[in-house]
């Protein structure tokens, strides 16, 4: 290891601590490095609370084992908490299921109480939910008509980004990622021209799922992320 090229870079940021690996060295010179850096500045983080720490692994390959043995070792050490890892490369099979869960889904049915539609990708379902009835999907859900019954976005690996759209937003119950949200208010029995599409997402800053007009969320926030494939 050369003195000018550190094989771990730690980064602290208001949102956590970063840590960006080297991807062209060997792996065990890198856990080496990493655990010596952790240990080194371990007073920083001791003693204090929890902090949300991602992995950045550049064009480097981590295996499920490779991936659990980093999550261990920053674990040993108190007050520090995996929240992702990232890394450009990946198996094809994670690279189809990644597509797989992209996809948008088109469905024109009405969701009855007691009925449960789930979906690999983003759905996108014309017609209503009615009390009772379930929707879910790994992505974004998008209704063109009434959401009175139940709304689960967001089961995939990016959860927290996923949104939920519906002509009209009358949920009995709502989960962005692994947030959930009941609703406040009764149902909307009908469709009316005034009524605008509505849109609910996860604010992270408060960490509660809010609910705006659609015009309004886009003003505030650029999910083009999750919008672009409608």
């Amino acid at each position: 290891m050369s003195a000018n090229h550190p094989l771990v870079t730690m980064k602290g940021r208001k949102d956590g601590l970063v840590l960006v690996m080297d991807d062209s060295c060997a792996y065990h010179d890198l856990l080496h490095e990493l655990k010596e850096k952790l240990t080194v500045n371990a007073n920083l983080y001791k003693n204090g609370p929890v902090i949300s720490v991602k992995v950045q692994a550049g064009n480097r390959y981590l295996s499920e084992s490779q991936r659990d043995e980093l999550k261990k070792m920053i674990h040993a050490f108190d007050y520090l908490n995996v929240d992702e890892i990232q890394s450009n490369v990946m198996t094809f099979e994670e690279f189809s299921k990644k597509k797989a869960q992209e996809k948008i889904v088109p469905i024109a049915r009405i969701i009855r109480s007691g009925q449960t539609l789930s979906v690999e990708g983003d759905l996108l379902l014309i017609g209503d939910v009615n009390p009772g009835g379930i929707v879910s999907a790994t992505g974004n859900i998008y209704i063109f008509g009434a959401l009175r019954g139940i709304a689960l976005a967001g089961s995939g690996s990016d959860g927290k980004h996923a949104v939920i759209c519906a002509s009209v937003m009358s949920p009995t119950q709502l989960k962005i990622g692994q947030v959930i949200s009941r609703a406040e208010s009764g149902p909307v029995e009908e469709l009316n021209e005034n009524q605008k599409l509505e849109c609910a997402y996860l604010d992270e800053s408060v960490g509660k799922i809010v609910i705006d007009r659609m015009h309004s969320v886009l003003k505030k926030h650029d999910f083009s992320f999750a919008l672009e494939k409608m």
